[in-house]
């Protein structure tokens, strides 16, 4: 009886859900109805949005050159604190290698040449003016032989260096006929004779370093050899050296053998090169030859052309005894084999040594080997006087740490670093979905900037390079791109030399070892999130317009809440700015704020109003 009274009460209550069902879909079917037909509040905010943000096509910024005719933006609410341009005396301003403040410093180990940065409170806190009459640099490759004299108003080297070819003023421009101390004739016959001993041609060397390198003529002619040179000298009575080599469109940076490491990883270099450089190999129990070794990859090669090499001929033009010009020499070639290095040529000027590829086949004995277990470890670090060990291999035939492909294999093959293990939470396979990510966003800052990629951003900088994706994406003879790994961030600068790409250890609360108006192009990927709480974001953004060249381009890409506080500052410098959409949507936190750098000129006042 009780089962046959619960059945008859679901019966009595069947039509009472179903008309509840019923109803229910009617009431949800109406009022998808009425949001629909656009009267639902919701949809009225999301259409006031859709018409506010433009994410995906650029009106307002303009990256062609206009020089004086840059529209002036209207920046928004609340008003940014707008900078004051510097006096014109501050126009090739390096806040860390200032002439006045180096010489407070020791001149022993050319310290005084080295990175001395202002304390916080001596910090410029305006914008570094262009000199007057200041024009885009010439395109590559025009600009390996032309500079506007206007862009580097200096003539010391054009007489300094008048016999040696390095450089003459013809005109309202410098040419540069590829001459250095040792080349007078040109840099390509130079380069001809160490190809007859090193694998230029092939791929093998792809990366090197030329240290004392004047205005990087023999970087400059290395790039059509598909070689990629670093090159660096101080900021010294040769005026403008580095500077010039910049706006040539070569890599450099101001830089010196002293008494700090180099700001490069170990074995980054496929081969290193002296062309008279004067630097004092022989100096500190070989100490400066031992950074070399660390920095130079195993198999690489080093060139010292100048003293002590031919002293035979020239130690009367050198003004040194015969006795004195053998013994340095003899002291060199005993470094050499401490150090595990072979010599494989010398003929007139140049000598040629090869490091090998691994320490099977050398005695060490003498050897006083680094108890430092990160030879990656650089940054103010103090050069030491011992031989960085290589490392190890199980056969006589391997190459310590790993063989690399030939350029441009190497380019998006799996380095060494990574395929080892060595790069923490880094594997090939997160290395490749890497590569993907950013040829993916790579293709959508082209659609931003059809620029990019064209002989008119020719200097690019990475700010976070993280693993080189972004320069890898890029490349092409066209640009080169300075990937810097910030010294608070991972440190993968070893992963970007492997791939054949060049780069540098830097911290961003610092100024950047360059002139002013180096670089084309910025990109700054995390930079502002990497730098939170860590120092002023203000003194980075005027450090980036202090290296950006008139109206240079800029991406930043970061969380929104971090572009904002980016956008209010970068509005008080003459940039004009977009915020756009990650290329996934507007539903990814993270997006990307576009800038480029109005066209403006110094003058003899210090206010805006004076200014062009």
């Amino acid at each position: 009886m009780a089962s046959k009274h619960n059945t008859s009460g679901n019966r009595t209550r069947s039509p009472l859900s179903i008309f509840a069902v019923i109803g229910l879909c009617c009431f949800f079917y109406i009022l998808g109805a009425w949001q629909r037909s656009g009267f639902g509040k919701g949809d009225s905010i999301a259409l006031e949005v859709t018409k506010q943000t433009d994410c995906n096509i650029f009106t307002n910024l303009n990256f062609e050159t206009h020089h004086n005719d840059v529209e002036i933006v209207e920046h928004s609410k609340p008003k940014a604190v707008v900078f004051k341009p510097c006096d014109l005396k501050y126009t090739d301003y390096t806040p860390c290698q200032e002439q006045d403040h180096a010489m407070k410093f020791p001149r022993d180990n050319m310290i005084y040449r080295e990175r001395h940065c202002p304390a916080e409170e001596e910090k410029l806190h305006c914008l570094i003016p262009a000199p007057k009459g200041y024009m885009t640099p010439f395109e590559w490759p025009k600009s390996r032989d032309y500079v506007h004299y206007a862009n580097v108003p200096h003539k010391s080297l054009t007489v300094e260096k008048a016999v040696q070819n390095w450089v003459q003023f013809k005109g309202n421009v410098f040419k540069f006929p590829g001459g250095g101390t040792m080349f007078p004739q040109g840099a390509d016959a130079y380069i001809d004779e160490l190809a007859s001993v090193i694998p230029i041609a092939d791929g093998s060397v792809r990366t090197a370093l030329d240290t004392g390198c004047g205005v990087a003529s023999w970087g400059a002619y290395m790039m059509k050899r598909n070689v990629l040179a670093m090159s660096f000298a101080p900021r010294d009575n040769h005026e403008a050296q580095v500077q010039f080599a910049l706006e040539r469109g070569v890599p450099a940076v101001i830089g010196v053998l002293g008494s700090i490491k180099l700001p490069y990883p170990s074995r980054a270099f496929d081969m290193a090169q002296c062309s008279r450089c004067l630097i004092p190999w022989t100096a500190n129990d070989g100490m400066y030859l031992m950074e070399v070794d660390r920095v130079l990859r195993p198999g690489g090669y080093w060139v010292l052309s100048g003293p002590p090499i031919n002293w035979e001929t020239y130690y009367k033009t050198w003004k040194r005894s015969k006795e004195d010009l053998k013994a340095e020499q003899r002291k060199i070639e005993e470094l050499a084999e401490r150090l595990c290095w072979e010599k494989k040529y010398e003929k007139g000027d140049i000598a040629i040594f090869q490091k090998k590829v691994n320490d099977k086949s050398c005695l060490r004995k003498s050897a006083n080997i680094c108890e430092s277990r990160d030879a990656d470890d650089v940054w103010y670090k103090k050069m030491e006087t011992c031989v960085n060990p290589f490392p190890k291999v199980s056969s006589s035939s391997e190459v310590a740490g790993g063989e690399l492909k030939k350029y441009p294999a190497r380019l998006f093959a799996v380095p060494p670093r990574i395929a080892k293990g060595l790069v923490d939470g880094v594997s090939a396979k997160s290395y490749q979905e890497d590569n993907k990510l950013w040829k993916k966003h790579v293709n959508a800052y082209k659609r931003i900037n059809k620029l990019i990629g064209t002989a008119r951003y020719r200097n690019m900088m990475d700010m976070n390079a993280g693993l080189g994706g972004f320069a890898a994406s890029l490349e092409s003879p066209k640009s080169w791109v300075m990937n810097v790994v910030p010294t608070v961030a991972k440190n993968t600068l070893g992963v970007i030399y492997e791939r054949g790409l060049i780069g540098i250890y830097h911290d961003w609360c610092e100024g950047f070892s360059t002139y002013p108006r180096t670089y084309d192009f910025i990109h700054a990927n995390g930079v502002f999130s990497l730098y939170q709480n860590k120092c002023n974001f203000e003194d980075i953004l005027l450090e980036m317009d202090r290296i950006l060249r008139p109206e240079g381009a800029v991406i930043f890409r970061d969380d929104v809440d971090v572009l904002n506080k980016v956008r209010k500052i970068a509005g008080g410098m003459r940039w004009n700015t977009k915020m756009m959409d990650h290329e996934d949507g507007p539903l990814v936190p993270e997006k990307m704020l576009v800038a480029v750098k109005q066209y403006w000129v110094g003058s003899s006042g210090n206010s805006t109003s004076n200014d062009q």
